[in-house]
């Protein structure tokens, strides 16, 4: 993309760089206005958050201001605990310039009047770590932090680590297990009780009179970046590469089935088939795109709507989302039989266990897809059994990891029905169909997690890999 302020290359290696290329002016911009009209610029430009929800970055802050208490602190929390299959945006921003992230989150906290900023990531991502630890020494060796306390945590390699009230538990210190109450009502280091996982009323002589709830805003990494350059080049300039409804630019990853894999900065509105083939080069030679998973958040997009637009609304028109924005390539030799086992089997793994529908929904559903992969096919009417635990898979979920077992699995299964009567038919597939969780993405090349030590549904590891229904 021209003029592309988010993977910037070279990448910026010191704050003097990042000065020399336009940076910190969004942050002088944002401190010359009140919290309100800072807040204001955000909901202009139409910012949505680039976790996977979309939802609107102004109308979170504002939240989070109308939430507190006159006894409440308030956070602001970078999430940079990117864990979703076919994603790597976060990373490769944070490579290419991790003070373009910290300015928008001082952006941030002063447009809430929050006085910490808490960075998450995961401890695996050691380069990451260090990148993010030196930029905010950086930024406090040049007096930028203006009072504001800025941390770097190090989380667990799990995927609920992402979803932001588990984030919160793990900054905490404890494990990444969903909350009930979101953020902007339940935030961090709260002296009153809730009715998530755990719960704290500081009942010691000389604690707090009045319970707070110190709400906090939980931002992704790139939504971070985006509102330092709305505050840098303003809401016109923002809305000028986007949709109306999509406004901006937006970090893109592909995998899979292509060529090369890639990395890259598009604005928002351009066709899904066109992005696949500019930056990851379409699929090999004498193959055909057959489906597109964005992640494992929404439902499978078919070849017959690669001319969908990549926004929130261009892909929803197609019946699925955009998502974090990584695309999973799957051409015609693959069964979608085979990659909807993986994607339940992923999140069998990495469902927490809090709830019950969620931990043997998932299970049961991926017990009986092993079945057919593997070649033993229960009796058709088996598929019943399969539609009535997806159906109940969300009762009474903490977050949304079962919805997108629901929402998935039922789009491959309907979408691709000569697969699954192929499947039912006695012929097996392939049980290690790519769903790459990235390790790494550089120079067109993709490295996936694979090998043992192999993750179980309890979040311990094995040498060898998980089976449900063999041993």
């Amino acid at each position: 993309m021209q003029d592309d302020w988010l993977l910037v290359e070279p990448a910026v290696t010191n704050l003097r760089e990042h000065v020399e290329r336009g940076g910190l002016d969004g942050l002088r911009a944002a401190r010359s206005m009140t919290p309100d009209d800072a807040i204001e610029i955000v909901r202009a430009a139409g910012v949505r958050g680039r976790g996977g929800a979309g939802f609107p970055v102004a109308r979170k802050w504002a939240g989070v201001v109308a939430g507190s208490g006159p006894d409440d602190e308030r956070f602001v929390v970078v999430n940079l605990a990117e864990g979703e299959p076919g994603t790597f945006k976060d990373r490769a921003l944070a490579r290419a310039n991790p003070y373009l992230v910290i300015e928008g989150a001082l952006v941030a906290a002063h447009a809430v009047d929050a006085r910490r900023i808490v960075v998450a990531t995961k401890a695996i991502y050691r380069d990451i770590v260090d990148r993010l630890v030196v930029a905010r020494s950086e930024f406090d060796a040049a007096g930028l932090l203006a009072g504001l306390d800025v941390q770097v945590v190090e989380g667990p390699d799990h995927y609920l680590f992402g979803e932001e009230t588990a984030l919160l538990e793990v900054i905490e210190g404890d494990d990444p297990l969903p909350r009930q109450i979101p953020p902007y009502l339940y935030g961090l280091y709260t002296t009153g009780p809730q009715l998530g996982w755990s719960a704290g009323v500081d009942d010691s002589p000389g604690g707090p009179a009045t319970p707070s709830s110190n709400p906090a805003v939980v931002n992704n990494a790139e939504s971070l970046a985006h509102v330092a350059l709305v505050h840098r080049f303003g809401a016109d300039w923002y809305r000028s590469l986007g949709t109306p409804d999509s406004p901006g630019p937006t970090i893109v990853t592909v995998t899979g089935d292509v060529a090369r894999a890639a990395v890259a900065t598009v604005g928002l509105g351009r066709q899904l088939g066109d992005v696949i083939e500019d930056l990851a080069g379409g699929v090999r030679p004498g193959r055909r795109i057959k489906a597109v998973l964005p992640g494992v958040a929404n439902p499978v997009v078919t070849a017959a709507d690669l001319d969908a637009p990549v926004s929130y609304e261009g892909l929803a028109a197609v019946g699925s989302g955009l998502g974090s924005a990584g695309f999973i390539v799957y051409d015609d030799t693959r069964n979608m039989v085979d990659v909807a086992y993986q994607v339940s089997r992923f999140l069998h793994i990495e469902s927490c266990g809090q709830c019950n529908s969620c931990k043997l929904g998932t299970h049961d559903v991926t017990a009986l897809l092993e079945r057919l992969v593997l070649g033993d096919p229960p009796a058709t009417s088996a598929v019943a059994a399969l539609r009535r635990s997806l159906a109940g898979v969300t009762d009474s979920a903490r977050c949304y990891l079962p919805t997108q077992e629901q929402r998935v699995i039922a789009s491959l299964l309907d979408r691709f029905p000569d697969d699954l009567a192929e499947r039912l038919a006695g012929v097996a597939g392939d049980p290690d169909v790519p769903l790459p969780k990235l390790v790494d993405l550089r120079d067109g090349v993709a490295t996936v997690a694979a090998g043992p030590p192999h993750k179980h549904p309890d979040w311990t590891y094995h040498e060898t890999p998980v089976r449900l229904t063999r041993s």
